[in-house]
């Protein structure tokens, strides 16, 4: 009599969802990107509210022009973030 010996496989995935712009190297990355992203935002309105506050003519002293705050709002948290 001759027994035979049945082998079976078995593929095992996963998956694994990580935020964008942050990596998977734990939990301390996770709230240090929460923290900068905020810390970004924060600037950004303050710089934002401060320049909207100026009057066209305030503003064309500085040599800006209203339709440019935003990006330089962007432009100032970008920087501020910047380590």
């Amino acid at each position: 009599m001759k027994l035979e010996r049945q082998v079976t496989t078995m593929a095992v995935t996963s998956e694994h969802t990580v935020l964008k712009g942050t990596h998977s190297i734990g939990f301390s990355s996770l709230i240090e990107a929460i923290k900068t992203r905020y810390t970004r935002h924060r600037v950004y309105r303050q710089t934002v509210n401060e320049l909207s506050a100026l009057s066209n003519r305030e503003l064309a002293d500085l040599g800006l022009h209203r339709s440019m705050i935003r990006r330089i709002a962007m432009q100032a948290a970008e920087d501020y973030t910047a380590h």
